[in-house]
């Protein structure tokens, strides 16, 4: 199995500078399609804290920043920032549960910088040894299919954040990889994330209640988890170079939701 250990500015300086929208726009399109599949299975309302469309694109570095709650998710980001014109984009789509139950977080991101990158997991939300009934019900049954991944795929190559940060924060059955920009593996992609979030909306429907009086401190734990992910990220020095600290500031609270005005659930 190959690997990447560079930064992804160093990934995007070393590469030539090519337009990269056609792939761009196939990944927000496969977003899209994954958004629609959890918007109709729960309510959701836009927070009024999203950032519309911000930048210059299409002629020139751009994003959006869609933000959202409901009764059953403390905060959905929908989001993309870059300049596919110049060989880079970033997309999400992360979905952090209310305390209600204590399913994993869903956390999808796509990038362009020119090859293909994608990373999916599901995000944990507790100590995976300490849980291991946790484990054993969310994770263990992944196994076969990730190995699989790894085995079946040599266009896909893993990616090793150099941020030992951001590895703590990886499930042991998270995928992280770049990869040809080939139209075979963009659809692989996609199959692969159709395929994770129709688990998860299961995972969902069948999940036993979390008590009550658990429910507070299962909250504040997702907050700090999204919080500390959002502010750590290394790729937020592309916000910086694209829009300045200022900008990429508000980027960042928007992503774990620090300027939020409707209420969290409970």
């Amino acid at each position: 199995m190959k690997e990447t250990l560079q930064h992804v500015e160093q990934m995007l300086d070393g590469s030539p500078v090519v337009d990269v929208t056609e792939t761009f726009e196939q990944f927000r399109d496969m977003l899209a399609a994954l958004k629609a599949k959890i918007d109709a299975r729960f309510e959701l309302t836009a927070d009024p804290s999203s950032l519309d469309a911000y930048g210059a694109y299409p002629d020139g570095p751009g994003g959006r920043i869609e933000a959202y709650s409901g009764p059953e998710i403390d905060w959905m980001v929908h989001s993309w920032l870059g300049d596919p014109a110049a060989s880079f984009a970033n997309l999400h789509l992360t979905v952090w549960l209310g305390p209600q139950v204590d399913v994993p977080h869903l956390g999808i991101a796509l990038l362009v910088w020119p090859e293909g990158w994608f990373y999916q997991d599901y995000i944990p939300r507790v100590n995976l040894v300490e849980r291991g009934d946790h484990y054993d019900r969310h994770y263990a049954p992944l196994d076969a299919d990730w190995l699989r991944f790894r085995e079946e795929n040599p266009d896909f190559t893993w990616f090793t954040s150099r941020a030992g940060f951001i590895r703590a924060g990886l499930s042991p059955n998270a995928y992280c990889y770049s990869f040809p920009r080939a139209r075979r593996n963009v659809d692989l992609v996609g199959e692969l994330l159709h395929a994770r979030v129709d688990r998860w909306l299961r995972w969902v429907d069948e999940a036993e209640p979390v008590p009550e009086a658990d429910r507070a401190a299962l909250a504040a734990t997702d907050l700090a988890i999204r919080r500390n992910i959002a502010d750590r990220d290394p790729a937020n020095v592309m916000g910086v170079r694209y829009f300045g600290q200022e900008l990429t500031d508000r980027l960042v609270r928007a992503l774990w939701g620090g300027d939020r005005v409707l209420p969290r659930p409970s």
